[in-house]
C-alpha cells in the first residue's frame, strides 16, 4: 500500500435473489424425536435386581436398546440366546397401563405398571410357608 491510501471496509456479499428464493421453498428440517432411554435411577433399580440374580447364578448377560418408541433392558441366561426377559419403558403407555413392563421370551407380559420397583417385584422368589401343627 502506498502512503495516504485508505483501506476500504469489508462488505459482506449478499446472496442472489435466485438463491434466497430456492432456500425459501426448501422443506424445513425437523429435528429427530429424542430417543427413549432409562434414567439413571431407573437403571439403578434394574441393575440391583440384575446383580442379585447374577449372584444367584440365574442370569449371565444383558443388553440395552434405546429407540424412538421404547427403551429395552434384555436379560439373557447365556450369551447369544433369545432374551429370557425384557424390561421395557414405553412412555406413550404412561397414562394407560403404565410405562414399565416385564415381558417373557414368549412375548407374554408378566407385569405392567406405573412404578418400576413394583413391576420388578415379579422377579422376587415366592416363599411358601407351611404351618406345622402340633
Amino acid at each position: 500500500m502506498a502512503d495516504g491510501e485508505e483501506i476500504s471496509p469489508v462488505v459482506p456479499l449478499r446472496p442472489r435473489a435466485s438463491e434466497t428464493a430456492a432456500n425459501q421453498n426448501a422443506p424445513a428440517h425437523r429435528p429427530a424425536p429424542p430417543l427413549v432411554a432409562f434414567h439413571r435411577t431407573e437403571l439403578s433399580e434394574i441393575l440391583k435386581v440384575y446383580g442379585r440374580m447374577v449372584a444367584a447364578g440365574e442370569w449371565r448377560d444383558y443388553a440395552l436398546d434405546h429407540g424412538r418408541e421404547e427403551a429395552v433392558f434384555s436379560i439373557y441366561r447365556r450369551m447369544g440366546e433369545v432374551p429370557m426377559y425384557r424390561v421395557t419403558k414405553t412412555p406413550k403407555n404412561q397414562r394407560r397401563q403404565g410405562a414399565y413392563a416385564v415381558v417373557s421370551a414368549q412375548g407374554q407380559i408378566l407385569k405392567r405398571g406405573h412404578d418400576l420397583a413394583a413391576v420388578l417385584k415379579v422377579f422376587e422368589k415366592k416363599r411358601h410357608f407351611s404351618v406345622v401343627g402340633s
